[in-house]
């Protein structure tokens, strides 16, 4: 549940936001008595289902990326700290990270990063760098 509430709590918020912004509209005199009932499932119903599939899928995709580098390979992850052209960040077992829980650490970095923030790294070669 924990995990749950770091990762999907903004949206949580967002959709708390949406269901507070129904219930005022739904309220009102000028709507039918049953649009209460029927805007707050319905609205209810989509943040559900979207959070769930947000949730399923990046907890999917943390999973993948704790494995390969597990495997020695490299992962990308974003830097949000640094706002430069070069804003994402190479970790592999190589460089001296290590995975602790849901973060990957380095003695060399001032912060760590979540494994919900990285991808697989897969370095594009030039074209006609074949032969």
């Amino acid at each position: 549940m924990e995990r749950f509430i770091e990762l999907e709590i903004a949206y949580i918020v967002i959709g708390l936001f949406f269901l507070a912004v129904t219930w005022f509209v739904t309220t009102r005199d000028f709507m039918p008595k049953v649009a209460f009932k029927r805007g707050m499932i319905g609205v209810f119903s989509i943040f559900f289902i979207m959070i769930s599939l947000h949730y399923m899928i990046t907890t999917k995709r943390m999973a993948g990326v704790a494995e390969i580098f597990n495997e020695g390979k490299t992962i990308i992850c974003e830097n949000k700290m640094h706002r430069t052209i070069s804003q994402s960040v190479l970790i592999s077992k190589e460089l001296g990270w290590k995975l602790d829980g849901d973060y990957f650490k380095n003695p060399d970095f001032t912060r760590d990063f979540h494994t919900s923030r990285c991808v697989d790294y897969a370095p594009i070669a030039p074209k006609g760098s074949e032969k």
